[in-house]
């Protein structure tokens, strides 16, 4: 427990003290000392390594022990005008004469205060000042007994000066006095404590931090070491503390950080991730200055192994890719500087603030899922799940299934324990349904309720089970024509199109196509080491050609490019050379004007032959063909192309 040490030169005080320790309640945590001046210091440095955090005292010992820099808290027991008054009074009866000549001997904390006093009495006084306790006797010896009638002071200066043949008066702290330093002391003894918690709490907290921390001050003398700074340093803390950096002269790490801590203390540099190789080891350093009311006071070392953070690096990419349903994506990402892409991203980002239903427009390639998983970043459901399907990607029950789950037993095939559906999984964030226009009409009808009811009823179950999503949707196809055709459901379509987000395909963006090429160029050529440059034929022909794959075909061009150009300078005729594949058809006639499709039989019989080949493997077909497996499902129900009864 926490105490207060009471220093009393002389035994009147001490008793006196007692007594008010009592009444205000203190008396138990109150150690007491009656000391004489001259050991009024070695005294309280004995307590300095115990569990006193207050020491009271009369104002000649406190003077001394505030000079003499002790560690503990000094509180000085004034004396008040009422004390020196009353000791005036006593003093002019014991001469009994109405103007004594006295004299005072006070330290320089006291003398001010008591000649204002004395002149506002009137009262023939001199004040000698005492700076260190062996001035007393020294003052008192060439002090003639004619000029003065009565000597004043404290007990030590009143012992000496009554033995000397002087008379004497001992000034007194009152009672009033007394109370308020032990209610001082009590304040020290309270923040202390708070104090001693606090830094309690942030040494726990900084010991369980794998980064080692330094902190030195202005002069280099090192104030704390972390318990990773220990083991990085193979010193303990009571090694270090204390002691200059500098003095460390055959220790490696603090040598080689001595010019960076130097630089820190003198310019208020701030030195972020210097990697220093120390050893065997290669370790991560910050210098980072402490600055108080805009001076430089310190400075703090943060070090951490590099094997360590790149050991947590790979532990939490495992982790977040484990995660399932997290949106890589935010608007930043969506690269190009054309007033159209400006556009649909101001308009993304404005519903991203609302929680209602998106639809998506664009072409093939043109970013659809990037802006979707953007609009979630950007909304209230950032935290939750952002789950996304291809809604052409799976036949119509699989899709279903997926969507809405299923209970034990509700299909052959079917999991034993049943399997949550991509709904539920997406409570509380976004399910994002790309290709809605391929989604059968059963399972528009099942959407229409989700979005009415928020609500859904697992496969081969008769119970609903609430949700909390936001539906976001997109197409490359024009729902009005399937709308009119029959193909989608009316009553969906104004369900999904209240809020609606055209992505301009990469052709009607002015100046993205060359903007998107030094990019792609540029990230490649880092990718694969192969540097490339393009000269303005090849731009030129670059930014002519129709891109009916978007940014998804301008991309993987330019990585082909990269990849098999051998040439550093790229012109339009290497850009024919390598362009053999270039094609004007686009996926879907909706939206590309140039378009000349293959004609139906011969495309039909190309995916019959491509299936055949391929033993009925999709994902073999598809590569053969050049296209994705979502494209490859959409031919197939366009040609009315059955695999199972033909192919297997």
């Amino acid at each position: 427990m926490a105490k207060i040490a009471f220093i009393a030169p002389d035994q009147i005080l001490l008793k006196n003290s007692k007594q008010i320790a009592m009444e205000l309640g203190c008396y138990e945590y109150t150690d007491f000392y009656f000391s004489q001046l001259n050991d009024a210091v070695s005294l309280a440095r004995s307590l300095e390594n115990t569990d006193v955090d207050a020491i009271i005292s009369r104002y000649g010992t406190a003077f001394l022990l505030l000079n003499a820099k002790i560690s503990i808290p000094i509180v000085e027991i004034m004396i008040t005008g009422q004390d020196l008054a009353q000791a005036f009074y006593e003093a002019k009866k014991l001469v009994h004469h109405p103007h004594p000549r006295l004299t005072y001997l006070a330290f320089e904390n006291m003398a001010n205060d008591i000649i204002r006093l004395s002149n506002i009495l009137d009262i023939d006084l001199r004040v000698l000042k005492l700076k260190t306790s062996e001035d007393i006797h020294k003052t008192i010896d060439h002090i003639s007994l004619k000029n003065t009638d009565v000597l004043m002071g404290g007990a030590n200066a009143v012992s000496y000066a009554a033995s000397c043949g002087f008379l004497t008066q001992l000034v007194q702290s009152g009672d009033c006095s007394l109370r308020e330093a032990f209610k001082s002391a009590q304040k020290i003894l309270l923040a202390r404590s708070s104090e001693r918690k606090r830094t309690e709490e942030f040494r726990t907290i900084v010991n369980s931090l794998r980064e080692g921390i330094i902190c030195v001050n202005q002069e280099k003398n090192i104030q704390f070491v972390n318990s990773a700074a220990e083991i990085f340093l193979r010193q303990s803390q009571k090694e270090l503390t204390g002691k200059r950096i500098d003095e460390f002269k055959h220790h490696h790490l603090l040598q080689e950080c001595l010019p960076f801590i130097d630089d820190c203390l003198k310019n208020g540099q701030k030195i972020i991730d210097k990697i220093l190789k120390i050893g065997p080891f290669w370790i991560n350093f910050n210098f980072l200055p402490i600055i108080v009311k805009q001076k430089i006071i310190g400075a703090a070392i943060t070090s951490q192994d590099v094997t360590q953070i790149q050991e947590m690096e790979i532990k939490i990419r495992n982790e977040v890719l484990t995660k399932k349903f997290i949106a890589k994506y935010h608007f930043n990402d969506i690269l190009g500087e054309s007033p159209q892409v400006f556009e649909a991203k101001r308009t993304a980002e404005e519903f991203a603030s609302v929680d209602t239903t998106v639809l998506i427009f664009g072409e093939s390639g043109t970013g659809k899922e990037l802006f979707a998983q953007s609009i979630h970043n950007a909304s209230n459901r950032a935290h939750g799940p952002f789950v996304a399907i291809n809604c052409a990607a799976l036949p119509t029950n699989l899709l279903e299934s997926e969507l809405f789950g299923y209970v034990d037993g509700a299909f052959t095939g079917a999991r034993h324990k049943g399997k949550q559906g991509l709904f539920e999984m997406a409570h509380r964030g976004t399910i994002f349904l790309d290709e809605i226009s391929e989604m059968a009409p059963y399972g528009q009808s099942r959407l229409l309720r989700v979005l009415q009811e928020r609500q859904v009823m697992r496969l081969g179950d008769d119970k609903y089970i609430p949700i909390d999503i936001r539906i976001i949707a997109a197409t490359n196809k024009k729902l009005t024509k399937l709308v009119s055709e029959g193909v989608f459901r009316q009553d969906l379509f104004y369900r999904l199109k209240v809020l609606t987000v055209t992505i301009p395909p990469l052709r009607q963006r002015t100046g993205d196509i060359l903007y998107l090429t030094q990019h792609f160029l540029q990230h490649y050529t880092v990718k694969h080491q192969r540097p490339h440059e393009l000269d303005r034929s090849a731009t030129v022909l670059l930014e002519n050609y129709n891109w009916p794959g978007n940014i998804r075909e301008l991309r993987y061009f330019i990585e082909r490019l990269v990849i098999i150009t051998k040439e550093f300078h790229i012109n339009a005729a290497i850009l024919e050379k390598y362009w053999d594949d270039r094609t004007d058809i686009c996926e879907n006639s909706d939206f590309v004007k140039s378009t000349t499709p293959l004609p139906e039989r011969s495309e039909k019989e190309t995916i019959i032959q491509a299936i055949a080949d391929n033993h009925a493997n999709i994902s073999k077909a598809a590569n053969q063909l050049s296209m994705d497996r979502s494209t490859l499902y959409r031919k197939l129900k366009t040609y009315k192309i059955e695999i199972k009864k033909r192919y297997t």
